[in-house]
């Protein structure tokens, strides 16, 4: 450790992203990516966007990514925050809504960036066990606490919580903000943005980097009442007043312009999720069931480690996870027709 960081920095525990290999001719099913390229009018959008004006600076309040977002969800401009990926939506969330005394609460099995950010920002938290089927029950999050967060479809089980579930929990959790964070949404869920309206705590998270295929673009975004997202926006503007850069903007609202080419790529990664399930099952594998872009699961006789261990020295990439609990897990990405078929007639010969 350098002399000069200071004490708070020597302390700090950095969230680990998912490895990006600098190797060619890899099979890889280890980050969530979208196997289908942008669409073809957000690659138009970018082009036209890259002239002259970029010496300029982009909109501050990325008014027409706002409006975009706003009128594809059905709510009010004011209601929506921008960021640069949902991660950077993420931390001033944490920064301008939990900071409080009691507890913020999220599931013991969860995204890990989630401890990393009450750890910048000296946040006290309580992590709530999943049950034995990895599923969250909203019955364990009716305590005092300083707000609550979990993704929906949970990462890194993929299991998706029902909208009327988490109106339960919203029906008896009104003092304090619940976030729901569904950067899988779009493979199979419903989305909460639905009930902001009802729910002054409510505040939901999106990214464009998963179903959008914009993971390169970073953009993210949240929807509530327009209080929470007042909140956001003096973080931002206390931190990084211009956070989208203009081609970012461009691309993201083109994005929403084309709901034909979103719409069949998510059809076409959840028809390949569900024929990979059925092909892992025949080869002994137990799966969650998934409302996300990936598959979690576990053979009945091998181990993780040592399955991802084999895989690599296969070209094949996928995550595993040393922690508590789900140790003996693999999370599989659904890639292409021809990458799933790699990776299932590689685990064919290792099972």
């Amino acid at each position: 450790m350098s002399k000069y960081w200071s004490p708070f920095v020597k302390n700090l525990e950095p969230y680990v992203p998912g490895e990006q290999p600098k190797v060619a001719n890899l099979t890889k099913l280890n980050t969530n990516e979208n196997p289908f390229g942008p669409s073809p009018k957000v690659l138009d959008a970018i082009r036209r966007a890259s002239d002259d004006a970029l010496r300029l600076y982009p909109d501050p309040n990325s008014d027409a990514l706002k409006s975009a977002i706003a009128a594809y969800h059905e709510v009010e401009p004011e209601q929506v925050f921008v960021g640069n990926g949902s991660d950077e939506v993420l931390a001033h969330i944490f920064h301008a809504l939990f900071g409080h005394d009691h507890p913020l609460l999220f599931p013991d099995i969860t995204y890990s960036f989630y401890p990393v950010y009450c750890g910048l920002y000296g946040i006290p938290y309580e992590t709530i066990p999943l049950d034995d089927e990895f599923r969250i029950q909203v019955a364990d999050y009716k305590g005092i606490n300083g707000g609550i967060i979990f993704p929906n479809p949970n990462a890194p089980t993929g299991r998706f919580l029902a909208l009327d579930e988490i109106e339960r929990l919203l029906s008896v959790n009104n003092e304090t903000v619940v976030v729901i964070d569904e950067a899988y949404v779009d493979f199979g869920g419903e989305s909460a943005i639905a009930l902001v309206n009802r729910y002054p705590n409510l505040l939901v998270t999106q990214t464009l980097s998963k179903s959008r295929s914009l993971a390169g673009l970073r953009v993210g975004f949240a929807v509530g009442h327009s209080d929470l997202i007042e909140a956001l926006e003096r973080v931002k503007n206390s931190f990084n007043s211009y956070p989208l850069d203009r081609l970012a903007q461009a691309g993201a609202v083109a994005a929403f312009a084309d709901d034909r080419y979103f719409q069949d790529c998510c059809a076409a990664v959840v028809a390949e999720r569900e024929r990979l399930r059925r092909a892992l099952s025949e080869l002994g594998f137990e799966t969650l069931p998934s409302a996300a872009n990936f598959l979690f699961t576990c053979h009945q006789t091998r181990l993780a480690s040592e399955l991802a261990a084999a895989l690599r020295e296969r070209g094949i990439i996928v995550r595993h996870f040393n922690k508590p609990r789900i140790d003996n897990y693999l999370r599989i990405t659904v890639g292409l027709k021809e990458q799933n078929d790699v990776l299932l007639n590689a685990l064919g010969e290792l099972v």
